[in-house]
This record gives structure tokens, sequence and C-alpha cells, in this order.
């Protein structure tokens, strides 16, 4: 899919003495491209988080079980994620590597756990990306309706909006791919105009929900809850999944260490950045929403955000915002797309995934791996086909990839804080190319470390818990209740089957730093 009508702008050569013999020390060569700055190492993390996207989406999932007290969950989750981009922050300094979940998990854990560090969170990427390009169906029918090229109802579950949905992801997904072939300059650039969009419109939606205010900030302690059930904090905590659901993908920066300029200082401050900026984006979002709504009943559970945002805007204004978060779905397809092409790249590198020589191929002219980006866009439209059979399947199996992540993650801060306990880091006084110290939470990391250990653990176990109103909630399949621990079980087990067996790893685990 190389683009012969495309020429990506030249790429500076690397200095001998740089970024390029930082990375040869831990046994690769430079590869990739190497022209990423800070904020396009900034906007790859934002994107994937994409608040206007993810909280357009799901903001009726969070008010349905928890009524307007639901904002909590938000500065909750927020919190427990922090934890973990600390430690992201710390090992991203250390080791300034493509498939930054893989790398940092088995330079940790060593070769299994690593192996399925990188096949969990290649998995979680690739489905994704899919719930990301379908989520077109619920914006682009409502700016016009030439949009719905399928049949005349648009409604994501009905039989003409879910195959409308499966062919408008399809287009984006061959966009995307198209975009990562071509070079990273042209991801990045786009990327970057896409992420200023979203950060204008994130700004102008607060400031219309603010300006439009029905009520003051105090609605946030109201409990009351759509068809109140006994016991709020189940409530509560039920509700915490749509901030779960949200917070991911903060880490990309990672991802792309290997094309960024001084990686060890810039993806550390990146990776804490996307995650606090979606923070504060979010929450006031969450916040104006509540108190600009005007009722705080079922139909606040059903409509969502759009259901204020229509009632606070109007229908043009409304359309505009409407185009703002079609860009922001874009930019998050393709940013989810990126890292995981990066992730499989940087596996197969290692010999350890099937095909490894031709998924670990870089072009030379555009400084990409081609192969694996290719693969991914088929696969995620493989897919998005589930939606036209059954979108109760598509929707569950897209609320479990989100287990896979976290899991993953624990994958990287669950060895970490064994070696904590051995010492590690010992480089404390290490520098990055500037001649900067590394950053390092010195001895409050253990603590950092461990509370990470046991909010990933417990989120795990909240996202993975089987309940009916969440996995089905029309009641049709009583088996999807159980899709995350089944989904976990098949992921586990197709990945030991994959696993590749007798041969040594060609990459050395420890760096020399």
């Amino acid at each position: 899919m190389t683009s012969t009508a495309i020429t990506p702008p030249p790429v500076p050569p690397e200095p001998s003495g740089g970024d390029a013999d930082d990375l040869s020390e831990f046994g690769y060569d430079q590869q990739l491209h190497r022209s990423l700055g800070k904020f396009a190492s900034f906007a790859a993390g934002f994107s994937f988080v994409s608040i206007l996207t993810t909280i357009f989406q799901l903001f009726g999932l969070g008010f349905g079980f928890g009524g307007p007290a639901f904002f909590w969950t938000w500065p909750i989750v927020y919190a427990g994620q922090f934890l973990v981009a600390l430690c992201f922050a710390e090992i991203a300094a250390r080791y300034p590597i493509s498939g930054a979940i893989y790398q940092w998990s088995r330079r940790m854990g060593g070769e299994v756990i690593g192996w399925f560090g990188g096949w969990f969170m290649m998995i979680a990427q690739i489905v994704t990306a899919s719930a990301a390009a379908i989520a077109l169906q619920v914006v682009l029918p409502s700016v016009w309706s030439g949009f719905q090229i399928i049949g005349d109802d648009p409604t994501l579950t009905s039989t003409s909006g879910a195959a409308n949905a499966v062919l408008l992801g399809s287009i984006l997904l061959v966009i995307v791919t198209s975009i990562n072939c071509v070079g990273i300059s042209w991801m990045s650039r786009i990327n970057n105009i896409g992420v200023t969009c979203e950060l204008v419109g994130v700004v102008a939606v607060v400031l219309a929900l603010f300006t439009h205010a029905q009520r003051g900030p105090d609605v946030v302690f109201d409990t009351g809850v759509p068809g109140q059930q006994p016991g709020y904090i189940w409530a509560f905590i039920v509700s915490g999944l749509m901030a779960a659901y949200v917070m991911v993908g903060f880490g990309s920066a990672g991802e792309l260490a290997e094309e960024t300029r001084n990686p060890r200082r810039v993806a550390p401050r990146t990776i804490r950045l996307a995650l606090t900026v979606s923070a504060i984006g979010g929450g006031l979002m969450l916040l104006g929403a509540l108190m600009a709504a005007p009722t705080l009943d079922e139909q606040l559970a059903t409509g969502g955000l759009p259901y204020v945002l229509d009632s606070v805007l109007g229908s043009f204004w409304g359309k505009v915002l409407l185009c703002d978060v079609a860009v922001a779905i874009f930019i998050c397809t393709l940013a989810i797309q990126t890292a995981c092409s990066r992730l499989m790249f940087s596996m197969a590198r290692d010999g350890r995934l099937p095909f490894s020589k031709t998924l670990s191929h870089v072009n030379e002219r555009t400084g990409t791996p081609i192969a694996p980006a290719i693969l991914i866009g088929v696969l995620c439209v493989g897919i998005l086909l589930v939606n036209v059979g059954n979108s109760a399947i598509f929707a569950t199996l897209a609320s479990v990839c989100i287990i896979l992540i976290y899991l993953a993650y624990l994958a990287v801060t669950g060895p970490m804080l064994y070696r904590r306990f051995q010492g590690w880091p010992t480089d404390r006084a290490a520098v990055d190319a500037e001649g900067k110290k590394l950053f390092t939470m010195g001895w409050f990391g253990i603590v950092v470390n461990l509370l990470a250990v046991l909010y990933g653990t417990l989120m795990v176990i909240n996202l993975a818990w089987p309940r009916a109103e969440v996995f089905d909630p029309a009641g049709d399949m009583p088996i999807l209740r159980w899709a995350g621990p089944i989904c976990i079980a098949i992921t586990v087990l197709v990945g030991i089957a994959c696993f590749p067996r007798g041969k040594e790893h060609p990459k050395p685990v420890t760096s020399p730093v």
C-alpha cells in the first residue's frame, strides 16, 4: 500500500553520536525515521485517549449507573492511572524503544511475561481501533443524511445502521492505514492538526456548557440514579467503568520512542502530560454537562452528552461540534493503529511473531514498517464485520479489550515492583542526550509502584466482573455477562499456542544504562 502520489518531506539524517547510538546500545539499528518533537509525542498519547470521542460515547453509561455523583469516579480513576503513568515515565526514560509495553515488561519480567504483555496489548489495540472507527456511525449521519449510505435507519443497533457503520469504519481504516504507510512525518502532521482541533473542541464544549448551566457544581453530590437500585456503592463502582474505558493509551509516546528526538526526556513528560490534560479536560466536560443538562433523568442516561449539547447549542452549532468529534475519531483511530504497528514491528524484530521477517521490514524511503500497518488494518476490518451479525457482541468485545490493556499494564508494573526490591533502577544519576538527569521517583518509587499494582489488579477485577447490565443489557445472550473471563481465557490459550518456542531471544534484556 505504498503511496506513489504523496512524497513525504525529507527527514534529516540522524546524528552519529545522538539517539541512534543510544538505541544501538540495546542491540538495535536506527531504522525508523526519528523526526517527532515534543508536541507530536504528546499528541500521540492525547489522541489515543481522545476524550472528545470517548466521553461523547460513554457519558450516558456512567450517569445511567451512578447518577450525577458518578463524576467522582473520574478523579479516582485518574489518580490510579497517574500512578501507572509515573511508573511508565520512569521506565520510558531507561528503555526508549518502540513496542513499549512489550519491551518494558520483557526487560522487567523476562521473556514469557514480556511476550504476553505485548500480546495482550496488541490484541486490545486492534479491537480498540475497530471500536473507534465504528463510532463514525454515531456522528456522520447526524451531520448529513448522505452519510447513511446503506438503508435509512442510522441507529447503530439496527440492521442498516450496523452495516453502514462497518462501511464507514472500513473507509476510515483504509485511510489511516494509507497514512501510516506513507510515513511518520505525514502521520504526525495530520495527528498534530487533529489534536489541535480536538483541544479547541474541548474548550468550546466546556465554555458552552458552563455558560448554559442550570444548576450549581454541587450537583456532583447527588446520588440519584434513574431506576435506583438498593446500595449506592455498587452502582458507583459500576459507573466507574466509564472513566476506566476512557483513560487508557496515554503511554503511546513510549511506542514511538524510536521516532522521537531525545525520547529519554520527551517520552516521560508527554506520558504524564497526555493523561493529565485528558483528565482535566474530561473532568470539566463531565461537570459542565451535569450542570447544563435540561433534566437529570432517564433521558440524560439514554441521550448522554449529545442530548445535552443539542439542547445547549442548537442544530447548527451542534453539527459543527459533531464535525469536530468526527475529526477526533479519525485521529484516535490513526493513533491507535500507529501505536499497534510499532508494537507489532518491535515484537517481529525480535523474532517473536509469525512471519517476523516480513513484519519487521522497514521501508527505506518512508522509514515505516508497512506490513504491520496493512495487517492491522485488515484485522480491524474483519473485527468490524462482527457488528453486522450482532452489535451486542461487538460492543462486548470493545469493552473486554480494555481489560486486556489493564492486564498489559500489570505486566509492566508488577515485574517492575519486584525489580525495585532488588535495587532497580541503579542508574539514578544517568542523563539524557541533553545532559539532563533522567526522570526518577527515588525511594518513593516503591510506594507508587505498589499502589499502581494494587489499583491495576482491582480495576481488572471490576472490569471483568460478570454483570448483565453491562455486557448483556438486553438479556438476549446471558453468556455475554461472562465475556470478560471467557475472553481473557481465550486470549491466554491462543497466546500459549502462538508463543515462540525453541529459539533463543536475539536481543539482550538488560539495559547498559
